[in-house]
């Protein structure tokens, strides 16, 4: 199987999933810290969970570089990228003036923040190849997704999070895409949620491809729908031998 092995930690809670996610690709990196303190610095949502852009807006803070690649249309116009006429925080701020939603509010604010630390947002086609370009390179993908489908499991009512198939909305989720085997089609993720419903005793399993494309794409029900890839910046001197030409090594996409 391609990809890298990271070391994930079960969630102390049910909506810490992005503050552990983020502490594992940390930790993948060499770059270790108590996951209690990931948890704090991470911005959060009153009703708890949280945003890719503000577990990139974590990592820029640290000095990586932090890539969003988007699929949530709630937030962003696909004409916006294709073709890009005008920057991406002058079409956030224009949508933030004429829409009321709090949650987009928020959304557009975050990914506001992201940008203007640095970060990178795209929009591409989410395909095999695309999941593979990153794990041959041994960077690990942190995906925002739809637990719901991601789980086959009944939808979400309550304060308590009941299953309840009539009243239940879908639910988000974090994890890390660390694997993917050619022959089989699947991909290996690192849930932090344990027990979850496909490996109760484990953190890690791997499922079908074409299943985890569609459970990301449907993440935009919950302001989700994004992958965010995190990569330390080059050393100086590393840096130096790429831009005096003395080093070439592989680009990143």
């Amino acid at each position: 199987m391609e990809g890298v092995h990271l070391e994930i930690l079960p969630q102390p809670d049910d909506t810490t999933c992005g503050p552990t996610c983020l502490h594992a690709v940390y930790g993948y990196f060499d770059d270790h810290l108590p996951l209690s303190q990931v948890i704090a610095d991470c911005e959060a949502l009153d009703e708890g969970g949280t945003f890719a852009p503000f577990l990139g807006c974590h990592a820029l803070r640290r000095g990586y570089r932090a890539t969003v690649i988007t699929y949530n249309l709630r937030v962003f116009d696909p004409s916006w990228f294709y073709p890009r006429t005008k920057p991406l925080p002058e079409k956030l701020a224009a949508q933030m003036e004429v829409k009321t939603d709090p949650r987009l509010i928020l959304a557009c604010r975050a990914y506001l923040e992201f940008v203007q630390l640095g970060g990178k947002i795209v929009m591409e086609d989410l395909t095999r190849g695309l999941i593979r370009r990153y794990l041959n390179r041994g960077v690990p993908i942190l995906a925002g997704l739809s637990s719901t489908f991601l789980y086959r499991s009944a939808r979400e009512f309550g304060p308590r999070s009941d299953s309840d198939d009539i009243r239940g909305v879908p639910q988000g989720h974090f994890v890390v895409l660390c694997g993917y085997d050619r022959d089989t089609k699947t991909v290996r993720i690192a849930d932090p949620y344990l027990p979850n419903p496909i490996a109760p005793r484990d953190n890690y399993y791997e499922v079908d491809v074409d299943r985890v494309v569609c459970a990301i794409l449907l993440g935009t029900l919950t302001y989700d729908a994004n992958l965010l890839i995190l990569e330390p910046a080059p050393k100086p001197q590393a840096a130096k031998r790429l831009t005096t030409g003395e080093s070439r090594g592989t680009q990143g996409a």
